[in-house]
């Protein structure tokens, strides 16, 4: 899977342009204070080599401030376009190196950076980059505000990179899906020693159940009705355990079966504490089969059974859906399930740490884990923005993380205390633009009501 490693984060909300980074840069790399040598530039205020662009930004977005450094990118142009192979990645601390007695001065790196990360510095006619200052780089302690880290991006990979990925390759996702990295993580976390259940829906319409008789995994995998899943692996998990076998009951579902007709089923595994695991890819309607409605889709959203402009109710026009969206996982909490969390794949961490609680809930009873999954087609938004759509929808509160146990209660893995408008996380997806001020005033109630019930829910369940 490759590994992750560490690099410089910039906040450009944080960032006010003191130019502290630039000098503390330039000394450490030339003993000078000229801020033309320092190999990180902000963009936007008080400087005499970007005034231009500077003043282009501040028309444009009223004092922005935007960051010219190398990324260290894991697919370096400017690596790709060095005609003398002055540059190279080094595959350990995933710096990419310049050698000076390599280069010919052409300047073609410049040209492949999108970046603005490396540049001509004209006092030595070399070009000039970031190098992280072997790991420890002089301009981040000095940022007063906080708007550079130096974080290792993605950890988690290090540690889980080299496990069996047992889905096959070539899955058929949309373009810009994370269900597939979901996918991909969960059995690669839970591991071979499992039996699968993909009921209809965007899982197995991607391939997990194979194609042209073979199958998408490497582990047993079967595909039930979208109204009995958790009764049919109920069924397979006690014969395996008749037959002496300990493997993991796995389903992994999406929102329509699950909380629609598939409920019955699941509810009534939940009760009998079945042990499975259960978990619930949620796009918010029946995405692979024309982006129908389902329960868990929320209010005011359009899909193609809850259209706008067209049709009329009471005489109006329609608006998206009318109803507001179930609330699934607070559901199986009132199961008394052995263990309940929400999830998402904007916090990849987060999600390992609550699938190694799942599945040793799941050795005694049933686990479950909800999984907020943006849909790039059925929610109309840029097939890049998958995971900034699914942050927004935590910033926003309108998703909140939390996990529960009965022994332990409700509890937040990473709560939201000062939220960001919802219009923040609605303005992101197309299914949303048509909405009326009234309805966004709705929204914005339901979000902050269900984080008061929830936060109630919690503080009771440890004596607040």
């Amino acid at each position: 899977m490759g590994r992750a490693y560490s690099t410089i984060a910039f906040d450009p909300a944080k960032c006010d342009g003191c130019g502290d980074c630039m000098t503390a840069c330039a000394q450490a790399k030339t003993g000078t204070d000229d801020w033309a040598r320092s190999r990180i530039q902000i963009v936007g205020r008080g400087n005499a080599a970007t005034d231009a662009m500077a003043n282009a930004i501040e028309d444009a977005t009223e004092k922005a401030f935007e960051l010219a450094l190398c990324r260290q990118c894991a697919d370096p142009k400017c690596v790709t376009v060095c005609p003398a192979g002055a540059l190279a990645k080094d595959g350990a601390s995933g710096v990419i190196g310049w050698d000076a007695s390599k280069c010919v001065d052409c300047l073609l790196c410049t040209v492949g950076c999108a970046y603005g990360g490396i540049a001509l510095e004209e006092a030595t006619g070399h070009v000039s980059k970031c190098d992280t200052c072997d790991g420890r780089p002089a301009c981040v302690p000095v940022c007063s505000k906080g708007a550079l880290t130096y974080v290792t991006t993605a950890n988690i990979y290090n540690e889980v990179g080299d496990w069996e990925d047992l889905f096959a390759p070539g899955l058929a996702g949309c373009q810009g899906c994370n269900t597939e990295l979901l996918m991909r993580h969960t059995l690669r976390r839970v591991g071979p020693d499992t039996v699968l259940a993909t009921p209809p829906g965007c899982v197995p319409g991607m391939g997990s159940v194979g194609f042209n008789g073979t199958t998408g995994t490497k582990v047993p995998v079967f595909h039930p009705l979208l109204t009995n899943t958790a009764a049919m692996l109920a069924g397979v998990k006690r014969q395996f355990k008749r037959m002496g076998r300990d493997v993991t009951a796995l389903a992994i579902a999406g929102d329509g079966g699950a909380s629609d007709v598939g409920f019955q089923s699941l509810s009534g595994a939940a009760e009998r504490g079945e042990q499975m695991l259960f978990m619930v890819v949620d796009n918010e309607g029946y995405m692979n089969t024309g982006m129908q409605r389902s329960s868990c889709t929320p209010y005011g959203a359009w899909t193609s059974t809850t259209p706008i402009g067209a049709g009329c109710a009471a005489g109006q026009p329609a608006q998206g859906k009318t109803q507001d969206a179930k609330n699934l996982p607070l559901l199986m909490v009132n199961h008394r399930c052995a263990y309940v969390a929400t999830a998402s794949t904007a916090y990849m961490e987060d999600l390992y740490a609550k699938l190694d609680r799942a599945i040793e809930a799941s050795k005694t009873g049933f686990a479950y884990v909800h999984v907020y999954s943006p849909c790039t087609t059925g929610w109309r938004f840029p097939s890049d923005q998958n995971m900034e759509v699914a942050r927004k929808a935590v910033e926003t509160n309108f998703v909140m993380l939390w996990e529960f146990t009965p022994d332990e209660g409700l509890n937040f893995t990473r709560p939201v205390d000062d939220p960001l408008p919802v219009t923040d996380y609605l303005k992101a997806m197309g299914r949303f633009r048509h909405l009326s001020p009234d309805q966004i005033e709705h929204i914005q109630g339901k979000v902050m009501e269900n984080a008061k019930f929830v936060q109630r829910f919690s503080e009771q369940a440890h004596g607040g």
